[in-house]
């Protein structure tokens, strides 16, 4: 169990939460379909802006699919492996129809409505993951999709006004990998305005964490820390394509 439970009033699905971790092997055995409806609908049940829902979800089973998507996402062979493949997408689509059909106009490609459906979506998977851990499962995100977002619309039939935002593997684990340290909540929780004399300190503090951690896990050790894996997984995903392929569909055009 992580440390940093502080409170007496604590709970069952916070001690759950603390105990998130990617998970990218899975035994052989499917989730039933009963079960993932299940998980879809306490995805629902996450907060949404203005109550827009602005998200739909694939399930991915086709084999051939699968293989094209983990190639684009750079090799990722448990989207081929996982009992079940999921693609979340940012979906404005059926709020445009509401918007047109109540004489309010087409969707204007206004970057608002791209935020508020980004995070809805984001919203809505953290449910679904939260409940898939809560019966046994495990997962991971895929921002790995977004390195050739056109093929996943192809793939997918996606309409104009949704994009693939992530995709996410999902399973009943066959690793059991320790969890990983998060920064202190001091160094996250601001008081009254934001504290930016104390950032170079926290970062530093949490490197020398990081980089203990890395050394001394059971398996996977590396020489690392928080700063090195960070730089290289921003400035080297990049993704520069993914302005011009939004704008093509429709979304953060002003």
């Amino acid at each position: 169990m992580p440390s940093e439970i502080f409170s007496q009033n604590t709970s069952k699905t916070i001690e759950l939460m603390l105990q998130h971790r990617s998970i990218r092997q899975f035994i052989d055995k499917e989730i039933s379909t009963l079960d993932l409806e299940q998980l879809i609908l306490a995805g629902q049940a996450a907060a949404s802006s203005s109550f827009i829902q602005a998200y739909s979800v694939i399930r991915v089973t086709d084999k051939d699919v699968r293989a094209q998507i983990a190639e684009a996402a750079g090799g990722q062979k448990w989207i081929n492996e996982a009992p079940e493949f999921l693609v979340y997408c940012a979906d404005l689509k059926r709020i445009e129809l509401a918007c047109i059909e109540q004489g309010e106009g087409k969707l204007e490609g206004h970057t608002e409505h791209f935020l508020a459906a980004t995070v809805d979506v984001a919203l809505f998977a953290q449910n679904v993951l939260l409940a898939a851990e809560s019966i046994g499962l495990g997962g991971v995100y895929i921002g790995g999709i977004r390195n050739n977002p056109q093929l996943l619309a192809d793939l997918l039939d996606l309409p104009d006004q949704v994009y693939p935002a992530f995709g996410m593997c999902l399973g009943w684990p066959a690793i059991d990998p320790e969890v990983k340290p998060r920064f202190p909540v001091a160094s996250v929780l601001h008081q009254e305005k934001y504290q930016i004399d104390n950032v170079e300190a926290d970062v530093a503090a949490y490197d020398d964490q990081m980089k203990e951690y890395y050394e001394s896990r059971d398996s996977n050790t590396r020489l690392s820390d928080w700063s090195t894996q960070t730089a290289k997984a921003v400035q080297l995903k990049k993704r520069e394509h993914m302005l011009d392929f939004l704008q093509q569909r429709g979304l953060l055009k002003c």
